[in-house]
Protein backbone atom coordinates (compact mmCIF):
# COMPACT_ATOMS: atom_id res chain seq x y z
CA UNK A 1 0.00 0.00 0.00
CA UNK A 2 1.70 2.98 -0.69
CA UNK A 3 -1.57 5.95 -0.28
CA UNK A 4 0.18 6.94 2.91
CA UNK A 5 2.94 8.39 0.75
CA UNK A 6 0.10 10.44 -1.25
CA UNK A 7 -1.03 11.49 2.07
CA UNK A 8 2.26 12.82 3.66
CA UNK A 9 2.94 14.68 0.39
CA UNK A 10 -0.22 16.46 0.98
CA UNK A 11 -0.28 16.98 4.48
CA UNK A 12 -0.08 20.24 6.23
CA UNK A 13 0.38 18.81 10.07
CA UNK A 14 4.06 19.35 10.38
CA UNK A 15 4.53 22.34 8.09
CA UNK A 16 1.20 24.39 10.54
CA UNK A 17 3.13 23.18 13.81
CA UNK A 18 6.43 24.72 12.36
CA UNK A 19 4.15 28.05 11.53
CA UNK A 20 2.47 28.05 15.22
CA UNK A 21 6.32 27.58 17.01
CA UNK A 22 7.69 30.34 14.85
CA UNK A 23 4.85 32.23 15.48
CA UNK A 24 5.50 31.96 19.36
CA UNK A 25 8.69 34.04 19.08
CA UNK A 26 11.45 33.64 22.47
CA UNK A 27 11.54 30.07 23.11
CA UNK A 28 14.55 29.94 24.64
CA UNK A 29 15.46 27.12 27.45
CA UNK A 30 12.98 27.54 30.38
CA UNK A 31 11.08 30.38 28.77
CA UNK A 32 7.30 30.78 29.16
CA UNK A 33 7.38 30.45 25.03
CA UNK A 34 9.46 27.00 25.47
CA UNK A 35 6.69 25.83 27.78
CA UNK A 36 3.72 27.13 25.13
CA UNK A 37 5.92 25.44 22.70
CA UNK A 38 5.94 22.74 24.54
CA UNK A 39 2.23 22.56 25.19
CA UNK A 40 1.15 23.10 21.82
CA UNK A 41 3.29 20.06 20.74
CA UNK A 42 1.89 18.01 23.17
CA UNK A 43 -1.59 18.62 22.24
CA UNK A 44 -0.36 17.95 18.50
CA UNK A 45 0.54 14.81 19.05
CA UNK A 46 -2.47 13.99 20.97
CA UNK A 47 -4.40 15.48 17.69
CA UNK A 48 -2.93 12.60 15.10
CA UNK A 49 -3.51 9.78 17.16
CA UNK A 50 -0.28 9.54 19.64
CA UNK A 51 -1.35 7.63 23.01
CA UNK A 52 0.61 8.42 26.35
CA UNK A 53 1.10 12.09 25.16
CA UNK A 54 2.70 13.85 28.71
CA UNK A 55 4.82 16.44 29.06
CA UNK A 56 7.91 15.80 31.83
CA UNK A 57 9.54 18.85 33.94
CA UNK A 58 13.20 19.49 35.36
CA UNK A 59 14.69 22.49 36.43
CA UNK A 60 17.37 24.07 34.52
CA UNK A 61 19.78 27.02 35.07
CA UNK A 62 17.69 29.88 33.67
CA UNK A 63 19.51 32.71 32.32
CA UNK A 64 18.07 35.97 30.32
CA UNK A 65 19.68 38.65 28.15
CA UNK A 66 20.42 41.98 29.29
CA UNK A 67 22.46 44.50 27.28
CA UNK A 68 26.26 43.96 25.95
CA UNK A 69 28.96 46.19 24.18
CA UNK A 70 32.21 45.82 23.04
CA UNK A 71 33.58 49.50 22.97
CA UNK A 72 37.02 50.24 21.51
CA UNK A 73 38.84 53.94 21.57
CA UNK A 74 35.23 55.08 22.75
CA UNK A 75 33.04 54.02 19.76
CA UNK A 76 30.71 51.19 20.69
CA UNK A 77 30.42 47.82 18.11
CA UNK A 78 27.62 45.60 17.77
CA UNK A 79 27.48 42.66 19.52
CA UNK A 80 25.12 39.96 21.54
CA UNK A 81 26.18 38.00 24.62
CA UNK A 82 26.27 34.25 24.48
CA UNK A 83 23.49 32.50 26.75
CA UNK A 84 24.86 31.63 29.82
CA UNK A 85 27.48 34.35 29.86
CA UNK A 86 28.47 35.94 33.15
CA UNK A 87 27.17 39.31 33.97
CA UNK A 88 30.31 40.78 33.83
CA UNK A 89 32.63 44.08 32.67
CA UNK A 90 36.43 43.42 31.72
CA UNK A 91 38.95 45.17 30.21
CA UNK A 92 42.41 44.01 28.13
CA UNK A 93 44.10 43.80 24.93
CA UNK A 94 42.16 42.09 22.16
CA UNK A 95 44.15 39.36 20.51
CA UNK A 96 42.72 37.99 17.24
CA UNK A 97 43.08 34.06 16.82
CA UNK A 98 41.48 33.39 13.49
CA UNK A 99 40.03 30.07 13.26
CA UNK A 100 40.75 29.53 16.91
CA UNK A 101 42.56 26.14 16.27
CA UNK A 102 43.68 24.23 19.63
CA UNK A 103 47.32 25.30 18.43
CA UNK A 104 46.55 28.91 18.50
CA UNK A 105 45.72 28.70 22.09
CA UNK A 106 49.15 27.10 22.63
CA UNK A 107 51.12 29.61 20.57
CA UNK A 108 50.13 33.33 21.96
CA UNK A 109 50.21 34.30 25.85
CA UNK A 110 46.47 35.04 26.12
CA UNK A 111 46.73 36.23 30.41
CA UNK A 112 44.26 38.80 30.91
CA UNK A 113 42.84 38.81 27.49
CA UNK A 114 40.01 39.42 25.41
CA UNK A 115 40.40 36.13 22.81
CA UNK A 116 38.36 36.80 19.47
CA UNK A 117 37.92 33.52 17.17
CA UNK A 118 35.74 32.86 14.26
CA UNK A 119 33.13 30.19 14.22
CA UNK A 120 34.28 28.34 11.18
CA UNK A 121 36.95 25.94 10.53
CA UNK A 122 39.72 25.67 7.55
CA UNK A 123 39.35 23.14 4.91
CA UNK A 124 41.97 21.51 5.64
CA UNK A 125 41.91 20.77 9.58
CA UNK A 126 40.43 17.28 10.33
CA UNK A 127 37.38 17.88 12.37
CA UNK A 128 35.39 20.34 13.52
CA UNK A 129 35.76 22.70 16.73
CA UNK A 130 32.96 23.96 18.50
CA UNK A 131 32.44 27.16 20.27
CA UNK A 132 32.52 26.02 23.49
CA UNK A 133 35.76 24.14 23.05
CA UNK A 134 36.91 27.34 21.50
CA UNK A 135 35.59 29.47 24.71
CA UNK A 136 37.48 27.07 27.05
CA UNK A 137 40.77 27.19 25.34
CA UNK A 138 40.69 30.75 25.62
CA UNK A 139 39.08 30.65 29.11
CA UNK A 140 42.37 27.75 30.23
CA UNK A 141 44.45 29.82 28.60
CA UNK A 142 43.74 33.06 31.31
CA UNK A 143 41.80 35.18 28.66
CA UNK A 144 39.23 37.68 30.83
CA UNK A 145 36.67 37.85 27.91
CA UNK A 146 35.60 36.02 24.83
CA UNK A 147 34.40 37.26 21.52
CA UNK A 148 33.17 34.83 19.05
CA UNK A 149 32.91 35.85 15.12
CA UNK A 150 30.75 34.44 12.73
CA UNK A 151 32.13 33.69 9.29
CA UNK A 152 28.67 33.99 7.57
CA UNK A 153 28.48 37.64 5.94
CA UNK A 154 25.77 39.83 6.24
CA UNK A 155 25.90 41.90 9.72
CA UNK A 156 24.55 38.61 11.75
CA UNK A 157 26.49 37.89 15.19
CA UNK A 158 25.94 34.98 16.14
CA UNK A 159 24.76 33.27 19.26
CA UNK A 160 25.01 29.63 21.29
CA UNK A 161 25.56 28.92 24.76
CA UNK A 162 28.66 28.57 27.26
CA UNK A 163 29.36 26.85 30.48
CA UNK A 164 29.41 23.38 31.47
CA UNK A 165 27.10 20.70 32.97
CA UNK A 166 28.62 20.89 36.40
CA UNK A 167 28.89 25.13 36.20
CA UNK A 168 26.15 26.44 33.64
CA UNK A 169 27.18 30.23 33.99
CA UNK A 170 30.70 30.09 32.14
CA UNK A 171 33.70 31.96 33.83
CA UNK A 172 33.90 34.58 31.64
CA UNK A 173 31.98 37.35 29.63
CA UNK A 174 31.12 36.28 26.29
CA UNK A 175 29.66 37.86 22.94
CA UNK A 176 28.90 37.29 19.12
CA UNK A 177 29.71 39.87 16.59
CA UNK A 178 29.12 39.59 13.20
CA UNK A 179 31.51 38.76 10.76
CA UNK A 180 32.44 42.57 9.67
CA UNK A 181 31.99 43.83 13.05
CA UNK A 182 34.91 41.21 13.56
CA UNK A 183 37.02 42.27 10.82
CA UNK A 184 36.64 45.95 12.22
CA UNK A 185 37.68 45.05 15.44
CA UNK A 186 40.70 42.80 13.80
CA UNK A 187 41.79 45.48 11.51
CA UNK A 188 41.72 48.39 14.52
CA UNK A 189 42.09 47.43 17.60
CA UNK A 190 44.11 43.93 17.65
CA UNK A 191 46.74 44.07 20.12
CA UNK A 192 44.66 46.79 21.38
CA UNK A 193 42.75 47.93 25.24
CA UNK A 194 38.76 47.14 24.52
CA UNK A 195 36.04 46.77 26.61
CA UNK A 196 33.35 43.82 26.91
CA UNK A 197 30.64 44.62 28.62
CA UNK A 198 28.09 41.55 29.42
CA UNK A 199 24.41 41.96 31.44
CA UNK A 200 22.49 38.87 32.08
CA UNK A 201 19.51 38.02 34.58
CA UNK A 202 20.70 34.56 35.87
CA UNK A 203 17.45 32.67 37.55
CA UNK A 204 16.28 28.79 38.45
CA UNK A 205 13.97 27.87 35.64
CA UNK A 206 12.51 24.78 34.40
CA UNK A 207 11.93 23.05 31.05
CA UNK A 208 9.97 19.91 30.06
CA UNK A 209 10.19 17.09 27.43
CA UNK A 210 7.27 15.97 25.36
CA UNK A 211 6.81 12.42 25.29
CA UNK A 212 4.51 10.47 23.10
CA UNK A 213 4.27 7.12 21.79
CA UNK A 214 2.44 4.73 18.94
CA UNK A 215 2.77 0.88 18.01
CA UNK A 216 2.36 -1.90 20.22
CA UNK A 217 3.33 -2.13 23.39
CA UNK A 218 6.61 -3.98 23.21
CA UNK A 219 9.62 -3.41 25.93
CA UNK A 220 11.57 -2.53 23.13
CA UNK A 221 11.27 1.13 21.34
CA UNK A 222 12.85 3.02 18.32
CA UNK A 223 13.30 7.13 19.75
CA UNK A 224 12.15 10.00 17.39
CA UNK A 225 13.25 12.90 18.54
CA UNK A 226 13.76 16.82 17.91
CA UNK A 227 14.58 19.60 20.62
CA UNK A 228 11.53 22.87 20.88
CA UNK A 229 13.71 25.05 22.44
CA UNK A 230 15.32 28.16 20.04
CA UNK A 231 17.48 30.93 20.89
CA UNK A 232 15.95 33.64 21.94
CA UNK A 233 16.98 36.26 18.90
CA UNK A 234 15.45 34.43 15.91
CA UNK A 235 12.59 32.23 15.09
CA UNK A 236 14.28 29.44 15.46
CA UNK A 237 12.64 28.08 12.04
CA UNK A 238 15.84 26.05 10.95
CA UNK A 239 17.16 25.07 14.37
CA UNK A 240 14.75 23.85 15.45
CA UNK A 241 11.13 24.43 14.78
CA UNK A 242 11.44 22.18 11.58
CA UNK A 243 12.64 19.28 13.75
CA UNK A 244 9.84 19.29 15.70
CA UNK A 245 7.39 19.64 12.76
CA UNK A 246 9.21 16.33 10.79
CA UNK A 247 8.29 14.15 14.65
CA UNK A 248 5.06 15.60 14.10
CA UNK A 249 4.48 14.69 10.55
CA UNK A 250 5.73 11.47 11.36
CA UNK A 251 3.85 10.41 13.79
CA UNK A 252 0.61 11.67 11.37
CA UNK A 253 2.16 9.14 9.33
CA UNK A 254 2.41 6.27 11.38
CA UNK A 255 -0.60 7.26 13.10
CA UNK A 256 -2.46 5.63 9.96
CA UNK A 257 0.23 2.68 9.55
CA UNK A 258 0.35 1.80 12.95
CA UNK A 259 -0.56 -1.91 12.18
CA UNK A 260 3.18 -1.97 10.30
CA UNK A 261 4.73 -1.27 13.34
CA UNK A 262 6.43 -4.57 15.07
CA UNK A 263 8.08 -2.48 17.58
CA UNK A 264 7.13 0.75 19.80
CA UNK A 265 8.01 3.60 18.75
CA UNK A 266 8.40 6.52 21.39
CA UNK A 267 8.22 10.53 20.29
CA UNK A 268 10.18 13.01 22.46
CA UNK A 269 10.38 16.80 21.65
CA UNK A 270 13.28 17.51 24.09
CA UNK A 271 13.85 20.91 26.20
CA UNK A 272 16.76 22.57 27.10
CA UNK A 273 19.24 21.44 23.98
CA UNK A 274 20.78 24.33 23.37
CA UNK A 275 21.74 24.89 26.55
CA UNK A 276 24.13 21.83 27.12
CA UNK A 277 21.40 19.20 26.03
CA UNK A 278 20.02 19.44 29.24
CA UNK A 279 16.44 17.53 28.39
CA UNK A 280 18.03 14.75 26.36
CA UNK A 281 20.25 14.09 28.99
CA UNK A 282 17.70 13.78 31.73
CA UNK A 283 16.15 11.23 29.26
CA UNK A 284 19.34 9.43 29.21
CA UNK A 285 19.55 9.32 32.60
CA UNK A 286 16.62 8.04 33.80
CA UNK A 287 15.87 5.66 31.12
CA UNK A 288 16.80 1.97 30.41
CA UNK A 289 19.06 1.99 27.20
CA UNK A 290 18.74 -2.16 27.13
CA UNK A 291 15.26 -1.08 25.75
CA UNK A 292 16.21 1.54 22.84
CA UNK A 293 16.68 -0.58 19.46
CA UNK A 294 17.68 3.15 17.76
CA UNK A 295 17.53 6.73 18.35
CA UNK A 296 16.51 8.68 15.44
CA UNK A 297 17.21 12.49 16.06
CA UNK A 298 15.83 15.40 14.02
CA UNK A 299 18.40 18.13 14.12
CA UNK A 300 18.64 20.90 11.02
CA UNK A 301 16.41 18.78 8.91
CA UNK A 302 14.86 20.34 5.67
CA UNK A 303 17.72 23.01 5.49
CA UNK A 304 17.89 21.47 2.02
CA UNK A 305 16.23 18.71 0.16
CA UNK A 306 19.23 15.93 0.34
CA UNK A 307 19.20 14.30 4.08
CA UNK A 308 22.38 13.28 5.94
CA UNK A 309 22.45 10.50 8.50
CA UNK A 310 25.59 10.74 10.87
CA UNK A 311 25.59 6.86 11.89
CA UNK A 312 28.31 6.88 14.49
CA UNK A 313 29.82 3.80 13.55
CA UNK A 314 27.03 1.37 13.56
CA UNK A 315 26.83 -0.44 10.14
CA UNK A 316 23.24 -1.41 10.83
CA UNK A 317 21.78 2.47 10.49
CA UNK A 318 24.41 2.72 7.25
CA UNK A 319 22.27 -0.11 5.96
CA UNK A 320 18.67 1.08 7.06
CA UNK A 321 19.38 4.30 5.10
CA UNK A 322 20.48 3.25 2.56
CA UNK A 323 18.11 0.51 1.95
CA UNK A 324 15.18 3.32 2.00
CA UNK A 325 17.00 5.53 0.09
CA UNK A 326 17.55 2.83 -2.65
CA UNK A 327 13.35 2.34 -2.07
CA UNK A 328 12.44 5.74 -3.55
CA UNK A 329 15.62 6.23 -5.46
CA UNK A 330 16.43 9.46 -3.63
CA UNK A 331 19.73 9.91 -2.62
CA UNK A 332 20.90 10.40 0.92
CA UNK A 333 24.26 11.11 2.36
CA UNK A 334 25.55 9.12 5.30
CA UNK A 335 28.55 9.69 7.70
CA UNK A 336 29.78 6.88 9.51
CA UNK A 337 31.85 8.78 11.78
CA UNK A 338 30.87 10.11 15.74
CA UNK A 339 29.06 13.38 16.11
CA UNK A 340 28.80 14.66 20.14
CA UNK A 341 26.82 17.55 19.75
CA UNK A 342 22.61 17.00 19.73
CA UNK A 343 19.94 15.26 21.66
CA UNK A 344 21.32 11.58 19.93
CA UNK A 345 24.90 12.39 21.56
CA UNK A 346 23.42 11.11 25.56
CA UNK A 347 22.57 7.76 24.03
CA UNK A 348 25.04 7.30 21.80
CA UNK A 349 27.80 8.06 24.23
CA UNK A 350 26.92 4.97 25.71
CA UNK A 351 26.42 2.66 22.67
CA UNK A 352 22.86 3.55 21.95
CA UNK A 353 22.65 2.86 18.29
CA UNK A 354 21.61 6.91 16.90
CA UNK A 355 21.28 8.58 13.75
CA UNK A 356 21.75 12.44 13.62
CA UNK A 357 19.83 13.42 10.65
CA UNK A 358 19.91 17.08 9.17
CA UNK A 359 20.52 18.36 5.51
CA UNK A 360 23.44 18.45 3.60
CA UNK A 361 25.09 21.47 2.92
CA UNK A 362 28.18 22.65 1.84
CA UNK A 363 28.56 25.29 4.20
CA UNK A 364 30.48 24.58 7.26
CA UNK A 365 28.35 25.23 10.74
CA UNK A 366 25.05 26.28 11.05
CA UNK A 367 24.61 28.94 8.21
CA UNK A 368 21.60 30.93 8.96
CA UNK A 369 21.39 28.94 12.39
CA UNK A 370 22.04 30.72 15.67
CA UNK A 371 21.26 34.26 14.08
CA UNK A 372 18.86 36.99 13.85
CA UNK A 373 18.29 35.06 10.13
CA UNK A 374 16.94 31.32 11.33
CA UNK A 375 13.66 32.37 10.09
CA UNK A 376 10.44 30.50 8.58
CA UNK A 377 11.48 32.16 4.40
CA UNK A 378 14.44 29.99 4.80
CA UNK A 379 12.16 26.57 4.47
CA UNK A 380 10.38 25.38 1.96
CA UNK A 381 7.20 22.60 2.53
CA UNK A 382 8.25 20.73 -0.77
CA UNK A 383 11.51 19.72 1.85
CA UNK A 384 9.53 18.54 4.89
CA UNK A 385 7.24 16.41 3.10
CA UNK A 386 9.89 14.94 0.97
CA UNK A 387 11.52 13.88 3.66
CA UNK A 388 9.04 13.16 6.32
CA UNK A 389 8.17 10.37 3.45
CA UNK A 390 11.76 8.78 3.96
CA UNK A 391 12.29 8.85 7.33
CA UNK A 392 8.67 7.56 8.37
CA UNK A 393 9.80 4.39 6.01
CA UNK A 394 12.87 4.64 7.84
CA UNK A 395 11.42 4.29 11.17
CA UNK A 396 8.77 1.26 10.15
CA UNK A 397 12.09 -0.41 8.74
CA UNK A 398 14.02 0.03 12.07
CA UNK A 399 11.07 -0.95 14.10
CA UNK A 400 10.46 -5.14 11.94
CA UNK A 401 10.33 -7.16 14.57
CA UNK A 402 13.69 -9.04 12.24
CA UNK A 403 15.34 -6.10 12.64
CA UNK A 404 18.62 -6.34 14.89
CA UNK A 405 21.11 -3.61 15.74
CA UNK A 406 24.03 -4.23 18.02
CA UNK A 407 24.81 -1.80 20.65
CA UNK A 408 28.43 -0.69 21.20
CA UNK A 409 30.24 -1.02 23.89
CA UNK A 410 31.36 2.44 25.72
CA UNK A 411 35.15 1.45 25.14
CA UNK A 412 34.62 1.24 21.36
CA UNK A 413 32.76 4.60 21.67
CA UNK A 414 35.77 6.12 23.79
CA UNK A 415 38.34 4.69 21.06
CA UNK A 416 36.57 6.35 18.03
CA UNK A 417 36.55 9.25 19.91
CA UNK A 418 40.27 9.61 20.79
CA UNK A 419 40.73 8.03 16.96
CA UNK A 420 38.60 10.72 15.48
CA UNK A 421 40.24 13.58 17.58
CA UNK A 422 37.31 14.26 19.59
CA UNK A 423 38.36 13.30 22.77
CA UNK A 424 40.63 16.57 23.28
CA UNK A 425 37.43 18.78 22.75
CA UNK A 426 35.02 16.98 24.89
CA UNK A 427 37.68 17.33 27.89
CA UNK A 428 37.75 20.68 28.26
CA UNK A 429 33.82 21.69 27.48
CA UNK A 430 33.56 19.33 30.50
CA UNK A 431 31.50 16.67 27.92
CA UNK A 432 33.64 13.43 28.86
CA UNK A 433 31.52 11.49 31.00
CA UNK A 434 34.48 8.34 31.18
CA UNK A 435 36.77 7.48 33.76
CA UNK A 436 40.10 8.10 32.82
CA UNK A 437 42.28 5.31 33.30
Amino acid sequence: MTDWIGDVFTSDVGWDHLERLVDIGDRMAGSEGEREAAALTRDALADVGARNVHLEPFEIQGWSRGDSAIVADGDEQSSIALPRSPSERVTGPLIDLGYGLPADFEERDLEGAIVMVRSDIPDYYDRYVHRREKYYHAVDGGAVGFVYRNHVEGCLPPTGSVGTDDDPIGEIPAVGVSSEVGARLARRWDGEEIELRVEADVHEARSQNVHAELGPDTDERVLVTSHVDAHDIAEGALDNGAGTAMVLEIANALADREDDLETKVEFVAYGAEEVGLTGSSRHAETTDHGTIRAVVNNDGVVRGRTLEFTTHGFPELEAAAERVADRYGHPVRTVPRLGPHSDHWPFVQWGVPGYHVMSTSDEVGRGWGHTFADTLDKLEKRDLREQAILLTDLVVDLAAADRSIEHRSSEEIVADLEAQNLAEGMRITGDWPYDEA
